[in-house]
């Protein structure tokens, strides 16, 4: 099997985002299929590729994986018309794309909603079975938060939606609320999988065989500290005002022995500084995006991670954050700030703390509370790393992936290999 998978955020490793494309495509070339990627320039991806663009892309392997990179830069920094731009002219370069390579299967991964559109010309235009992953509902969410108010374009991102759905021969939802949002567009049940992010635990927590993480701390964390973590992007949608309104309540009842690292970048990133320093919030620590594998060196010095985001109805059922995957599969008890399915399961799993939303001094109760018994911390995150490796590791999940597509391909369509076999895929 052939499989054209569209990506616009892609990264490997190296970068300092989320890797599920990567995995699920390195799973397709170890189960014998051929791969190509086709994705964008991202400010926290790393694709590998090394080379000079030519006429506006660069091609190559990496780990079996045959990339397309597009000379498309992307940032959450960049403005909303920037980003627009950005996202249309991704999408009209790889309709060029999918209407010119040879492939079986196309798959394509929000966000954004217009990455879908590649898939969409595929599935008519060449009649290709076309398999779509929802990643973030949209335009439900941009709408609850506030962020698109413009009728037009909300109701052209919900056109666009329900084209999407309503061609792909196959869906995959990140989580429960997701799976739901596809099935109340009207797409048959049986059409839809769900298949959440998954946890790395080859390099968040390796066996014998590979090689532990190096543990270290920010300049400003003690050893002595409780060192809560938060990592991934500082924007509107994490709502990280609420980390500093717990820090300030630290501050209030002169707990100092807490220090809340904050690693990553995002649009807010210097208002939320900005605001620490103005309070005097020296128990906020901000840095820079990390690899994956110094990520993986904080996680092992850690003592809790942070999953945070705004108040938003839609995100309880409707998000499967990468940071919470890597959480567990880190072995780190999780403090969670909104009610939903993952504050249900780390409840039910007794692994770290759920509270309120919009409620700063239950937040600040929670980590003194985590910093009080460590002996009960230390148990919340066995039964983390319990969780990542039973339910959601992601060669587990990979596999079911795979053998998601492979059912959309077409019958006696056979595996990558010999030429006379890539002969046979072309001529479909």
């Amino acid at each position: 099997m052939k499989v054209l998978y569209f990506h616009q955020y892609f990264t490997t490793p190296k970068g300092s985002s989320g890797i599920r494309s990567y995995e699920m495509a390195k799973r397709l070339v170890q189960h014998g299929h051929d791969v190509t990627m086709v994705c964008g320039r991202s400010a926290r991806g790393d694709t590998g590729l090394d080379g000079s663009f030519k006429r506006g892309g660069r091609s190559g392997f990496v780990d079996g994986i045959h990339i397309i990179e597009l000379d498309l830069p992307y940032s959450n920094d960049d403005g909303f018309v920037k980003r627009t731009f950005t996202f249309l002219n991704f999408a009209a370069r790889s309709i060029g794309i999918s209407l010119t390579q040879q492939y079986g299967v196309v798959f394509a991964t929000t966000t954004p909603l217009t990455a879908g559109i590649p898939g969409v010309v595929a599935r008519w235009l060449r009649r290709k079975p076309f398999v779509f992953e929802v990643r973030d509902l949209w335009p439900e969410l941009p709408r609850e938060m506030g962020v698109i108010t413009n009728p037009l374009v909300l109701w052209a991102m919900g056109v666009l939606e329900w084209l999407s759905y309503r061609s792909a021969h196959r869906l995959v939802g990140l989580s429960p609320g997701i799976v739901e949002g596809i099935a109340r567009r009207g797409v048959a049940p049986e059409r839809i999988a769900m298949i959440p992010n998954g946890c790395d635990l080859d390099i968040f927590s390796p066996t014998q065989e590979g090689e532990s993480p190096q543990p270290w701390r920010p300049e400003g964390v003690a050893d002595t500290d409780l060192m809560a973590v938060f990592t991934g992007t500082h924007g509107m949608a994490n709502g990280l005002d609420a980390v500093l309104d717990a820090a300030a309540v630290l501050k209030q009842r002169r707990r100092n022995g807490i220090k809340l690292v904050l690693v990553g970048q995002g649009r807010l990133k210097p208002e939320l500084q900005a605001r620490a320093q103005r309070e005097g919030l020296d128990n906020v620590v901000f840095h820079d995006p990390v690899d994956k594998a110094r990520l993986a060196g904080l996680m092992a010095s850690a003592d809790l991670g942070m999953q945070v985001l705004a108040n938003v109805p839609a995100f309880y059922y409707g998000t499967s954050p990468n940071k919470f995957f890597d959480y567990i599969a880190a072995g780190l008890p999780v403090l969670n700030n909104y009610p939903g399915w993952l504050a249900e399961m780390i409840e039910e799993q007794h692994c770290g703390f759920a509270v309120p939303p919009d409620n700063a001094n239950a937040f600040a109760d929670a980590l003194e509370q985590a910093a009080a018994d460590r002996t009960a911390l230390e148990e919340m995150g066995r039964n983390a790393h319990a969780l990542a490796a039973e339910r959601f590791d992601r060669h587990r999940l990979a596999d079911e992936f795979v053998a998601w597509l492979e059912q959309a391909a077409p019958q006696g369509q056979p595996a990558a290999g010999t030429s006379a076999e890539m002969s046979e895929r072309e001529k479909d």
